[in-house]
């Protein structure tokens, strides 16, 4: 039986080509989209796991806020994880680690610009899984100047991995003794380092600071034990050592400080949420968004079903052509469910043949996907033994689903009724079939909001006033290697024609070193008349060549001798400050954690509020001080010819530093950067929603040939009567465009809903104009229209004297 139900349903695919083929590709784009999303979120959600403690592992963040400013971080004091190992039994370990920046790294005589640079305690090894290759993972970050690294970076420098002992000379003075080689850290991991220095290296690391947070602080609990206990006691650790400390250097108690509406908590985040929900301060790589997850899973739902309801409209479109088999076959004594089984057993072969199209597609497109999504999807032999189960599933689910009503509405057709020509219930009396097609636009229209407005904040972002110029500047990295030959470096290349201005620092806008600081308007350091804010080291050229603008006062200058203890100020320092004229006013900053001494800054001057940060957040209080800071050079190029001016700076940089690799960016790359996720997001969106419009039109254009097909004989008559192309047209579609209205009306404020939502996440932002919604909606309406008219058109010209006749 099963057999005869595998041929006739394979006779009657191959007897409708188009409408097999039509039903087909629609399944497999669904099929293949969803199954990219999957490998998506999959990846998403399987970071940090390969860690074997991974449930168990929790980060302690630090969240302060002073006088209004808030600052959320992923990092906390340095004797903090001591003080939490000795207080509670319930901690099997800790590691602090201490990102480290950039260091040059000799190679023969060559040094190599190395980013992925940490320090870190030796118990790292115990916390997290980082298989040892070569050395002892029990000491080998114990002592100072020693360093692990992984075995890339072992082939890189020494073609081999047997290196224990080696050397590895940093920044031209500092030789490291090789300890250790590590596997190389998976993809899959929240932070990525290539070299890790043993901690004892580090001075900071024996600091005793409560105030001062430059560390990633780890924990690992013992199994059975949670985090309850730790998170409960956080807050008498903070009052007890951050209190006496706060005291100490503000003159003020913690619990004045706190009512006065400051804040210092820490809190336990676990290893699993890492990547996925935290945007913090200071976080050791580039997080993913838990957003962007359920964004792509809701979408690839979505596509799935629009794709099984294809499925469905495309089925009973061919009602017509199957209606008499169904009476023959009654009529001869075949059992409803038999009529069931036969086109159900229809539906899976076709859902078969989707899923292994979409597999194949899936794993070609791949590569294509991971450029566009910033992945490293790769298919494992693991992941085909999870697959093709899954996929198995899939088929019949999928098969058993979509072919249910096709399977029911046909079987159930009246065999006396049938074969008198009469067709169970009409296009108007498809509630069912209207519904499904409201579904389907409701969802294409969600996704096309959603696209136009990522597309219009990305615009926003890419052209709003951010308070510098970030085109055509040029920064040099790793300047401090020149050594006293900076300054040189920057006066030749200063020189070069194709160049207006440059200034030595390492602290931009975008991308660029930080310094937390605080500052107070009197001698006293009042707690109320101070605020914490980052304090850059900069030159006189530096508001030039970033074309700052300054407000009042004057910039730096290096013709006066009191500039060295001069700051400009941020519009929102002045307004945090509680100042109204700050020119020429005394300000003061500490020079320990304790208080006990302090240096005065004069105020020259007031530049107007500029993004250092991601738009996301609120400009915060800045200050600049005179000082000099050679670790970039950032260059304002003027000419277009800009590969010309690059290569007289590289031939200046030979002269200076013959053996020091020359490296650069552009500061609007860097900026593209902060919103690439963004960027992703937007592309892929575009592309799903255009794949989502094409299987809903497949499915549109299904019901249009069902619709023409079922008044094939009204349309005869109406032509014979008089009726036009046009009238004939627009009788056909118009019962499809109302659907397609009734769609726009439902998903217009659930798209303006989610979209304001995920614009929230933006501290400026575009706000979502009517017109978007519009377009929106004319957007669909003008697809829909155009994939009906092809179904309209072809039963409008068809001759009334063989509609008739065929009735």
């Amino acid at each position: 039986m099963i057999r005869n139900f595998i041929k006739t349903a394979f006779r009657n695919l191959l007897k409708n080509k188009g409408f097999t083929a039509i039903n087909i590709l629609g399944l497999a784009l669904g099929l293949a989209t969803c199954l990219l999303i999957v490998f998506y979120v999959t990846d998403e959600l399987s970071f940090d796991r390969f860690n074997q403690n991974f449930s168990h592992i929790y980060r302690v963040d630090e969240e302060v806020k002073y006088n209004g400013d808030l600052s959320q971080n992923a990092v906390c004091p340095a004797p903090l994880a001591a003080t939490l190992s000795s207080q509670f039994p319930e901690v099997e370990n800790t590691v602090r680690f201490r990102q480290a920046g950039t260091f040059q790294i000799r190679k023969g005589n060559q040094n190599i610009h190395e980013d992925h640079v940490t320090y870190c305690d030796n118990s790292v090894f115990k916390v997290f899984t980082l298989p040892m290759l070569d050395g002892n993972a029990n000491n080998a970050l114990a002592e100072p100047n020693s360093v692990v690294i992984t075995e890339d970076m072992a082939r890189k420098y020494f073609n081999r991995t047997n290196v224990l002992g080696e050397t590895l000379t940093f920044n031209d003075n500092r030789p490291f003794k090789i300890t250790g080689v590590i596997k190389d850290i998976p993809a899959q991991s929240h932070f990525r380092f290539d070299f890790f220095i043993s901690m004892p290296t580090l001075d900071e690391s024996k600091n005793n600071s409560w105030l001062s947070s430059n560390f990633q602080t780890y924990l690992l609990l013992k199994p059975g034990a949670g985090p309850e206990k730790i998170s409960a006691a956080l807050p008498k650790i903070v009052y007890d050592n951050v209190g006496a400390q706060l005291q100490a250097a503000l003159h003020i108690k913690f619990s004045d400080f706190e009512k006065s509406g400051n804040k210092f908590n820490m809190t336990l985040m676990p290893l699993a949420d890492i990547h996925l929900r935290s945007r913090k301060i200071a976080e050791m790589g580039v997080n993913g968004n838990i957003q962007y997850v359920y964004i792509f899973s809701a979408i690839a739902m979505f596509i799935l079903l629009i794709a099984c309801v294809n499925f469905m409209n495309l089925s009973t479109a061919r009602s017509a052509g199957r209606a008499r088999e169904v009476g023959v076959r009654k009529v001869l004594g075949s059992p409803r469910k038999y009529l069931v089984y036969q086109f159900l057993t229809e539906s899976i072969l076709v859902t078969l043949a989707a899923a292994v199209i979409a597999v194949c597609a899936a794993y070609a497109l791949l590569p294509l996907f991971n450029q566009l999504a910033g992945k490293e999807l790769v298919v494992t032999p693991h992941l085909l033994l999870i697959l093709l189960p899954v996929m198995l599933v899939l088929i019949l689910v999928i098969g058993c689903l979509a072919g249910s009503y096709p399977a029911l509405y046909l079987s159930g057709f009246q065999p006396i009724q049938v074969l008198k020509g009469k067709l169970a219930g009409g296009f108007k009396n498809g509630f069912l079939r209207s519904f499904l097609v409201v579904f389907q636009f409701a969802i294409s229209i969600f996704l096309i909001i959603g696209t136009m407005v990522i597309y219009n904040q990305l615009t926003y972002i890419q052209n709003k006033d951010l308070g510098y110029n970030r085109n055509q500047v040029l920064s040099i990295y790793n300047v401090s290697a020149l050594g006293q030959k900076a300054s040189i470096l920057k006066e030749q290349i200063r020189q070069l024609h194709g160049v207006s201005n440059a200034t030595l620092t390492g602290y931009t806008p975008v991308n660029g070193w930080r310094n937390n600081g605080s500052i107070f308007k009197d001698r006293g350091m009042n707690a109320q008349g101070g605020t914490l804010t980052q304090i850059w080291d900069v030159d006189q050229d530096y508001i030039p060549t970033l074309d700052m603008k300054v407000l009042a006062g004057r910039n730096f200058s290096d013709l006066m001798q009191t500039d060295s203890s001069a700051m400009i100020l941020n519009e929102s320092a002045v307004r945090l400050l509680g100042m109204t004229d700050p020119l020429n006013k005394t300000l003061y900053r500490p020079m320990d954690d304790f208080g006990k001494s302090f240096k005065a800054y004069h105020v020259i001057g007031v530049i107007k509020d500029f993004n250092f940060s991601s738009l996301r957040d609120n400009i915060g209080p800045l200050v600049l001080r005179y000082q000099p800071n050679n670790a970039d050079l950032n260059v304002r190029i003027k000419t277009a010819n800009i590969p010309l001016v690059i290569g007289q700076m590289r031939t200046i940089w030979d002269k200076l530093s013959p053996n020091q690799q020359f490296d650069y960016t552009f500061l609007n790359e860097d900026f593209d950067f902060l919103y690439r996720s963004e960027q992703r997001m937007g592309t892929l969106s575009i592309i799903f929603t255009s794949l989502a419009i094409i299987i809903a039109c497949l499915g549109l254009f299904g019901l249009a040939a069902y619709a023409a097909e079922q008044r094939t004989k009204e349309i005869g008559i109406r032509k014979v009567l008089g009726a036009g192309v046009s009238n004939i047209v627009g009788m056909l579609s118009l019962d499809f465009i109302k659907l397609v209205v009734i769609a726009i009306i439902l998903a217009a404020p659930a798209g303006w809903w989610a979209m304001q939502r995920w614009l929230q996440g933006f501290a400026y932002r575009q706000n979502i104009s009517w017109w978007v919604i519009a377009a929106a909606g004319l957007l669909a309406v003008v697809i829909a229209f155009a994939t009906i008219s092809f179904q309209s058109i072809k039963a409008a010209l068809m001759n009334p004297v063989k509609s008739l006749k065929s009735e």
